[in-house]
């Protein structure tokens, strides 16, 4: 019978603890009735954060007097080092019990206590009660103070290393994350090409020294070795051989939104070095061929009025994923109609990526009291408002479907008061921290958004913004330097995204990721890219095209 069997054992216990401490089986039950950290209360199983970590008290409540005489500290003890290294004092009445910690504690770290089973205090504690508690953020700066300008231009040198010091070898590319290996990625290597103009701009590498690694990465595209699907390239491709590399199974030819992005980088270097010496201007015809190769009309499927992500030789239309918006991709439908060679109609634009003007590309509904001009509700992750515009110009840019410039402030806003108000009650949000896009998670990846939100702020989110939201942005780029810097900032730039209620940080960095983040502070700070992108004559005439004003 159960019941027999459970009292056994309950005899059982009661009479181990006799055993273990000479207590007597009628000794009665101690009872812990509250438990405070720094005065805050702490339920059993609990966790409490922002704990100081300079100085940590305990205050545990009893339900009835104990015998403090024969307090077991071995029975109370906390992980890490700290173990017992604690002072403790009971109050007069015996019922209370005050711990203060002996161990330096470090910030930002979680720490947790045990009131473990068993004879103790006079008594049998039956129920064990434990707590976690985080240390709270060290406010203090991790590196010295500079000047804003000054800053901005030490993030955008130490991300360029990712684009410089850790391309390709082989063809120049930019590799997908850290770590990738042979693997590198057609669209951050866009913003990468971009990235090496910066870098000439801001004296970290000399032109002569950009041009030759761009003149490598064109000359790598344009060898026949390359695959190439109808002009496009693929999402991944081997930076040795050329080969294509699949992103998925059935994803294993042209990805026309990367190469979409790749194409924004090399008409961007087009425009830099067109009118420089015989060199530069072979290698800006060679650019060209490849800009024209591309048949973004092919890419229409039959020539249906919208264009397709993605074409495999192998699996032909099997993913089937319109290009449509509102999203990231604008710039593919841009310079569909840009082309020279294999240009799109107006209606290819109008139904295939606006829709017409139906929802999601056209919103208009307000959020914090910000009214969102397109896309989903709460405007998605913030990369829609970077990958397409770090050569497009959103300042002046505007149609019959919205002003680009209303848009992205608009997208960017929502997602600061989001993470500001952090209705989530996620740890660390606040108007330093914010910013939710696709990045790195904890075990894995994913697009955040005020509607997928995982806990997960994303520094290439809130810094890729600055254009939009200046103020809101440098207080950000600013906690993360200084504040989480000691955890967040490596080799080359921020790592990729962090998470402060699990306690995790990122160790990758990502191309498309990095991109976003020296381009755009670019174009804060100067319009240097944006300027290069629009004066491209078959982007005018793109825009133009598709009743774009500029």
């Amino acid at each position: 019978m159960k019941v027999p069997v459970l009292f056994f054992m309950i005899i059982l216990v009661l009479f181990s603890c006799k055993k273990e401490s000479g207590g007597n089986i009628h000794d009665k039950e101690i009872i812990i009735d509250s438990v405070f950290v720094n005065n805050a209360f702490v339920s059993n199983g609990g966790t409490i954060g922002n704990v100081d970590f300079g100085k940590v008290s305990v205050k545990i409540k009893f339900r009835s007097k104990v015998d403090t005489a024969l307090f077991n500290k071995k029975r109370l003890f906390f992980t890490d080092e700290i173990d017992t290294l604690y002072s403790h004092k009971f109050d007069e009445s015996s019922t209370s019990l005050n711990i203060i910690l002996l161990q330096a504690l470090q910030p930002l770290t979680l720490y947790r206590m045990l009131m473990d089973v068993g004879y103790n205090m006079g008594g049998i504690v039956f129920k064990g009660f434990t707590f976690a508690f985080i240390t709270r953020i060290d406010s203090l700066p991790k590196f010295p103070v500079i000047s804003d300008d000054s800053l901005l231009t030490l993030i955008q040198k130490q991300t360029f290393g990712y684009f410089w010091d850790y391309a390709h070898p082989v063809s120049g590319l930019a590799r997908e994350r850290f770590g990738s290996g042979d693997l590198v990625a057609a669209g951050g290597s866009g913003f990468g090409l971009m990235a090496i103009l910066v870098g000439i701009e801001r004296n970290f590498i000399s032109r002569r020294e950009g041009f030759e690694r761009i003149r490598k990465i064109a000359d790598f595209l344009i060898n026949p070795a390359t695959d190439r699907f109808h002009g496009a390239l693929p999402h991944w491709l081997n930076g040795t051989t050329g080969k294509v590399i699949p992103f998925s199974a059935n994803d294993d030819g042209g990805d026309l939104v990367e190469t979409a992005f790749l194409m924004q980088g090399l008409i961007t270097v087009k425009e830099y070095f067109k009118d420089g010496t015989s060199e530069e201007r072979a290698m800006c015809d060679t650019i060209q061929k490849i800009w024209e190769s591309v048949e973004w009309n092919w890419y229409r499927r039959n020539d249906q009025n919208r264009l397709y992500w993605h074409w495999s030789p192998n699996f032909d239309w099997i993913m089937n994923m319109p290009v449509s918006g509102w999203n990231e991709a604008l710039i593919v439908y841009v310079l569909a109609a840009s082309s020279p060679t294999n240009s799109i109609p107006k209606s290819v634009y109008d139904e295939g990526w606006a829709r017409n003007g139906s929802y999601p590309m056209k919103n208009g509904k307000s959020f914090y009291g910000i009214q969102l001009p397109l896309g989903e509700d709460y405007g998605g992750p913030l990369f829609f408002a970077h990958y397409s515009f770090t050569g497009l110009d959103p300042r002046n840019l505007s149609d019959q479907y919205a002003d680009y410039w209303t848009q992205n402030v608009a997208h960017s806003r929502i997602n600061y008061e989001y993470c500001k108000l952090n209705p989530k009650g996620r740890r660390g949000y606040s108007d330093s921290c914010w910013g939710l896009t696709a990045s790195d998670i904890q075990f894995g990846y994913s697009a955040s958004s005020p509607t997928n939100d995982l806990g997960v702020i994303a520094p290439t989110a809130a810094i890729s913004s600055i254009p939009y939201t200046p103020v809101e942005s440098m207080r950000a780029l600013k906690f993360f330097y200084y504040t989480l810097g000691d955890k967040l900032w490596g080799e080359y730039g921020f790592y990729d995204a962090f998470n402060l209620s699990s306690l995790w940080f990122a160790n990758s960095y990502i191309s498309i990721d990095q991109g976003p983040i020296i381009c755009m502070i670019e174009n804060y700070r100067t319009g240097f890219l944006w300027n290069l992108f629009m004066s491209n004559e078959d982007v005018k005439n793109g825009l133009d095209k598709l009743g774009f004003t500029y």
